[in-house]
């Protein structure tokens, strides 16, 4: 039989995937015809491709999907017209398709008012990927940006204008930001949060007309001075695509949409509409998680089943511009007789309120801005016998956990619609022992991702309790045997297993104490003991490569060198016969040494004012930047000065991975600083600071944790984050990983080193102090004691010329490592003479 979707969006692609997961006999053919050039991708995270993410990485098609003749995709080929008597769909390139169930998801449509001047260059539209390359094309020259409309997609767009360093400004119709899903107090408090950071907020205020100003644009408004931008984005609701439809004879719902049943079917038989271009009898919803719930019902109907819709959970939780935002159930106390509880601290900027019926048993609903840490409790309760005063729910305590039991019933993950009830199913019968095995078997938590403080709960309330164990040697987590060793004072690897394991170490746990050791300033990493418990790379001081020789880093502060100690490098590579690579994060790499020789590079380097850059060690690698204001003619700080600071202050600082930082001096963000650790970028206002990224095998982007700091707020800041990561992280965990897994995430972070919540900033201030008036050159320490240069020989016994038997062939130039068979073209001895 043959199925035809109409549409590749979340949805669309939603329904081919649990047809194909229900239909293990392969009895549908899927077509798909999508009007987009990209495969369904999340809009959910739609703004993150503008901070750097990749179509790719927004995918949500599965690997293998489309692999097979079971099920074919067309891109950029969108359907035109329905034949329903003849069950055919025809595209735009006139290629027609034959159906026995027809599945529209054509999704929506953004709504642009209909202004005088609204198809001028400079306004868009903020939907899809395309939509959003063409505002990029625009930033490229463009500082100011206006977004008509207030709400949640109006406020995402302001996100991304901001995040992109534009001066912003949001106009909104309604009388306050968010009207659907916050009350007037709510809306308040989320104004405060979005005006303090410089963004122009308009409420109450009605578009009139769109002029050409200049290059930019100008926005008329009823009763008020005009507005100007050099652009403007209209993000101020959505409509169902329903022409199709329409076109076909479809009946559609009052306020458009397709109509169909609880089955998500039309009346015509053979055809079903999903998503936001449904109008389930009568009523269209707006958020993926509905469609989702649709997508299900039809794949269930297709294979026989009898599935209903079973209405749709409109609640949101987000993060806008920083400031989490919340709305489950009867937020607006809609229901007769419905009471309002509310808890607004104007200090904190925290506002939440919890709606319950008449006799304060029942829960209804909620709104939460500021602080939403509660939502993932909180949502699955409603309706539910709360067993108590509601109030124990609002107060701080409440909102931090202190919640009743769940019942079985409860819909943990509304994305999925998983309950209490499957989740402890699946975590029993399958012995699922942590949240990622929940997410593979459950689809839990991988939607919006709200429910995963609940999975671990749940998981807990089940019993599971991961072991923290670093390895068979110690029962201590790596953060549990860093408080001990900085609590304790235990300097050596012998004091600490003695005292506070078993066994003599292993692979895993010697080089981990011994980061821990080097971090609390327990002397050069080769002195002593120490030496021993270093891996390859940390115990020469160097990179080994494939071929048993060793790579040189010297440090090259944001990338800025002069031209004498460029040519001692070059000098160095030519003397010794080394391969010359610069790499991404603005050093040069020589390749090539053998490690008799490293003691020798060293000492031409160290001569000529250069030092260790750590390529070989769990710390701070590089700080990349750009020229910034002092060159490029967009800079608007001083971006290479600050990455010079910044990776002079925190180089040598040991940590549980490595670690890298980038500062752009505008927001074109030449640095790439958001694909590190820490990445900072220039606005007119100061700095705005990302955490939490990285590139490597699963890569990720830093997130905004604070925006227009001045240089003094900054460092403050990115001290105590480095200092709580070096403390609290796992073992090899890199600084997103460690964010993730914290309960809270950034929200959590940001309580403890900047609210310091914990009262632990001053003693982080302290350590980073300490680190830096401490820190020693470990190149430099090993050429000042002949003992330790004495190590750096290939064998015990080996000569001091000895060559290790590697051969090398030259390739543009220059010596690279001979492959197994390829005939050796050069003397390394001659090339180094």
């Amino acid at each position: 039989m043959r199925l035809v979707v109409v549409g590749n969006g979340p949805v669309g692609q939603r329904l081919v995937d649990a047809v194909r997961e229900r239909d293990s006999d392969r009895r549908w053919q899927i077509t798909v015809l999508a009007e987009e050039r990209y495969p369904a991708y999340d809009r959910v995270a739609l703004t993150s491709y503008l901070g750097g993410r990749t179509a790719a990485e927004l995918g949500v098609v599965p690997a293998g999907c489309y692999d097979d003749r079971d099920a074919v995709l067309h891109l950029g080929d969108p359907a035109a017209a329905i034949d329903r008597a003849a069950r055919t769909v025809t595209t735009a390139a006139g290629r027609v398709v034959g159906y026995d169930a027809l599945v529209l998801a054509t999704g929506s449509a953004p709504f642009v008012p209909p202004l005088p001047g609204a198809d001028l260059p400079g306004c868009f539209v903020y939907r899809t990927l395309d939509d959003l390359d063409a505002i990029r094309r625009c930033m490229a020259w463009a500082r100011t940006g206006i977004v008509v409309g207030g709400g949640l997609l109006g406020l995402e767009a302001v996100g991304a204008l901001h995040g992109m360093g534009l001066d912003t400004q949001v106009v909104e119709m309604a009388p306050r930001l968010m009207p659907v899903q916050v009350d007037e107090a709510g809306g308040h408090v989320l104004r405060r949060h979005i005006e303090a950071l410089h963004v122009t907020v308009h409420t109450g205020t009605r578009t009139e007309r769109i002029e050409p100003a200049g290059r930019g644009l100008r926005l008329v408004v009823a009763g008020g001075e005009p507005l100007e931008a050099d652009l403007l984005v209209f993000s101020a609701g959505v409509r169902p695509r329903d022409a199709l439809a329409r076109d076909a004879g479809l009946a559609r719902g009052p306020r458009g949409g397709v109509l169909v049943d609880a089955a998500c079917r039309t009346a015509d038989d053979a055809v079903y509409a999903v998503g936001e271009c449904a109008a389930v009898d009568g009523m269209t919803y707006g958020l993926v998680a509905p469609g989702f719930a649709m997508a299900e019902v039809v794949a269930d109907r297709l294979l026989g089943g009898p599935a209903q819709f079973p209405g749709a959970d409109m609640s949101t939780k987000l993060k806008l511009l920083g400031v989490d935002v919340a709305s489950f159930g009867d937020a607006h106390a809609a229901t007769p007789g419905a009471l309002e509880l509310v808890y607004s601290d104007q200090v904190a900027g925290t506002y939440a309120k919890l709606v319950v019926t008449d006799d304060a048993r029942v829960l209804l609903g909620g709104i939460l801005v500021g602080d939403a840490s509660a939502y993932a409790s909180l949502r699955p309760l409603v309706g539910a016998e709360l067993g108590g005063p509601p109030e124990r729910l609002l107060l701080p305590a409440g909102l931090t956990g202190a919640t009743p039991d769940l019942p079985a019933a409860a819909q943990v993950c509304s994305c999925h619609a998983v309950t209490r009830a499957d989740l402890v199913t699946a975590i029993r019968t399958g012995g699922l022992r942590d949240v990622a095995a929940v997410k593979a078997c459950t689809r839990a938590g991988t939607g919006c991702g709200s429910c995963v403080p609940l999975l671990k709960r749940v998981l807990t309330e089940c019993g599971v309790t991961p072991s923290r164990a670093l390895c068979e040697h110690f029962d201590h987590s790596r953060a549990e045997l860093f408080d001990i060793v900085r609590v304790t004072g235990i300097r050596t690897f012998s004091q600490l297993v003695a005292a506070h394991g078993r066994g003599r170490g292993c692979d895993l746990c010697k080089p981990m104490v011994a980061s821990i050791l080097a971090s609390l300033g327990g002397g050069p990493i080769l002195a002593g003991e120490q030496a021993a418990l270093q891996d390859t790379n940390d115990h020469f001081l160097a990179n080994i490569q494939k071929d048993g020789t060793y790579s040189v880093v010297p440090r090259i502060p944001g990338g800025e060198i002069t031209p004498e100690r460029l040519i001692v490098i070059g000098e160095v590579a030519r003397d010794f016969g080394l391969y010359t690579k610069i790499t991404g994060g603005q050093r040069i790499d020589l390749f090539g040494a053998r490690v008799e020789q490293l003691p020798a590079i060293w000492r031409r380097l160290t001569d000529a004012g250069m030092e260790s850059g750590h390529a070989y060690g769990k710390a701070l690698r590089t700080v990349k930047s750009c020229v910034g204001q002092t060159w490029c003619r967009y800079g608007v700080q001083d971006s290479t000065t600050l990455a010079i600071d910044l990776e002079l202050r925190y180089r040598g600082l040991r940590a549980p991975h490595k670690l890298k930082g980038g500062v752009s001096g505008c927001a074109r963000e030449c640095a790439e600083a958001r694909g590190k650790d820490f990445g900072i970028i220039a606005t007119e206002a100061g700095w705005n600071l990302y955490l939490g990224g990285n590139g490597g095998f699963t890569p990720r982007h830093a997130e905004l944790f604070a925006p227009d700091l001045d240089t003094g707020s900054l460092v403050r800041t990115l001290d105590r984050f480095l200092m709580y990561y070096v403390r609290t992280a796992d073992r090899l965990q890199r600084t997103a990983a460690w964010i993730e897994a914290m309960d809270g995430g950034l929200d959590q972070l940001r309580r403890v080193i900047v609210d310091d919540v914990l009262g632990i900033c001053a003693d982080l201030d302290a350590a980073m102090a300490a680190h830096v008036a401490s820190y020693r050159d470990e190149w430099a320490d090993t050429l000042a004691d002949p003992e330790r240069v004495g190590r750096f020989v290939s064998f015990v016994n080996a000569p001091a010329e000895h060559d290790g038997g590697v051969a090398f062939v030259t390739e543009r130039g220059q010596p690279r490592p001979a492959r197994p068979g390829e005939r050796v073209l050069i003397d390394l001895e001659v090339v180094r003479r």
